[in-house]
Formats: structure tokens, sequence, C-alpha cells
């Protein structure tokens, strides 16, 4: 299957690191890792267009804003930090759009922005770069009411009818047909 994989959301790069090891172990060399995140926190919710996010507040949480250095630090610890690494800063609104015009295929797009902002802009942009075969995985799906809206919007209003399926009691994925 072709395509990157993507993660819009990294936090302290876990599962980047861990997407990057999947590829060194099965020596791949063809594929970028490519983390998004503002690397600064979640932004203040734009309660106006966006009014599911408004209860969350997540940008008062100084424990989401994790900097690049320290994200490429822990690539670093564990040997991946290289070439098919790549770090996309920046608000998903600002860089996104952007980024889709970049990538010829994902192969593997991962959401984990909490909002209903960013989630809905992840989608927005890089899911129509998933391929057939590939596969969208959500966190928070279970666990924040507007990530979840996010997913059922967009999903409805693109007419994707692919099984949702848990992973866990918040993460879902599907498999595009």
């Amino acid at each position: 299957m072709p395509g990157d994989l993507v993660e819009t959301g990294v936090w302290r790069g876990g599962t980047a690191i861990y997407l990057r090891a999947i590829l060194a172990a099965a020596g791949d060399t063809t594929r970028t890792v490519v983390a998004c995140d503002s690397f600064a926190g979640l932004p203040e919710a734009d309660a106006e267009r966006f009014p599911m996010d408004a209860e969350l507040r997540l940008h008062e949480h100084p424990q989401l804003a994790v900097g690049l250095d320290s994200v490429r630090a822990n690539f670093a610890r564990y040997g991946l930090l290289d070439e098919q690494v790549r770090f996309v800063p920046g608000w998903f609104r600002d860089t996104l759009p952007k980024l889709a015009t970049e990538l010829d295929a994902i192969a593997v797009l991962r959401l984990d922005g909490d909002m209903y902002e960013s989630t809905i802009d992840a989608l927005t942009h890089l899911e129509p770069l998933v391929p057939p075969g590939g596969f969208v995985v959500v966190d928070d799906y279970g666990g924040i009411d507007a990530c979840r809206q996010a997913v059922t919007d967009y999903r409805a209003a693109q007419g994707i009818t692919a099984e949702i399926h848990a992973v866990d009691w918040t993460a879902v994925w599907w498999r595009k047909p």
C-alpha cells in the first residue's frame, strides 16, 4: 500500500516514534513519518465556529504543550530521529492545507487532536489522501464528544460507510474500502 504514516497531535511523540520503529523493523526506507502538532498545546476554542469545543478549555492545560525540541529528543533517544521523520509545527488550520498538497498518499492517518476543530481539519485535508486499503485511526473518539461529532459529521458529509472498529475505550479505526 502506498503512502506515508501521518499523525496529527503527537504530544510527546510516543505513537509517531512507534510508527518510525515499525518502518525501521520492516526495513522500509521509502516512507516518512509525518508528525503534525503545534508543539505549544491546544488552541483556544473558536466557540463561534465550533461550539462543541468551547467547554473543553484544553488550551488551559500546560501539560499538553510539549515543545518540538523535547519531541525530537524523544525520537533521538530511540535512535529514530532521521530523514524519515518530518515535523510539521503549527495549528492544523494553518499547516494541514499546505501539507495536503505536499503528500502523495497516506497509508495510515492517526488523529489525536482532541477537539472538533482539530479533528475536522485533519479529516478534511488529509483523509482524502488515504487510498483504498489505508487506515484512519482516531484517538479520543470514545472519550471526547466533540471529537466523535467531528468524525460523525465528516463521515456523513463524505458518504463514508466503512465500519468503525474499537481499539479500546476511546480510540477507533476504519479501513477505506
